[in-house]
């Protein structure tokens, strides 16, 4: 489990989609862009950075588990949000979280967010956007508050 119940959403976006399955808690990417308001565009997919964070865009934090398993024979886990692959995700743009996805560094309360090239957080700035602070330290299951800005 990546991402903790206690949240505050104040912005969400869902007008993007999700080709590849991807455990929620970590700062997704745009990959292709739509056309529009892209509410109903299919080209218009995120995804975890792969490879180095420089030049790509954060689209925002990914608050579905995405999975790939037969859904003729098993349904969706819907207490675990879960969507299927190639469906439409809900990635936060303002708010808070308390998330596991972070990089293997020391976060104090005030420190500045970055995204690494696996799309934890961390403090350092690798060429990636600032998506944010850190609101406290991580805990002893490497859980951290963190409060998410993209603009």
């Amino acid at each position: 489990m990546a991402l903790k119940p206690h949240r505050v959403e104040s912005y969400t976006d869902v007008s993007n989609f999700m080709d590849v399955a991807a455990e929620r808690g970590g700062i997704v990417v745009h990959v292709t862009s739509g056309s529009g308001s892209s509410l109903d565009d299919g080209g218009a997919t995120v995804a975890y950075p792969t490879g180095t964070p420089s030049g790509t865009k954060p689209a925002g934090l990914l608050l579905n588990d995405v999975v790939s398993y037969d859904l003729t024979r098993q349904h969706l886990n819907w207490y675990r949000d879960e969507v299927p692959v190639g469906s439409k995700v809900t990635v936060l743009r303002q708010g808070q979280v308390v998330t596991n996805m972070v990089a293997a560094v020391s976060p104090t309360a005030g420190a500045d967010a970055y995204y690494d090239a696996s799309g934890n957080l961390t403090t350092v700035s690798t060429n990636s956007t600032k998506v944010g602070r850190f609101l406290g330290s991580k805990d002893a299951d490497g859980y951290v508050k963190v409060d998410i800005n993209i603009t």
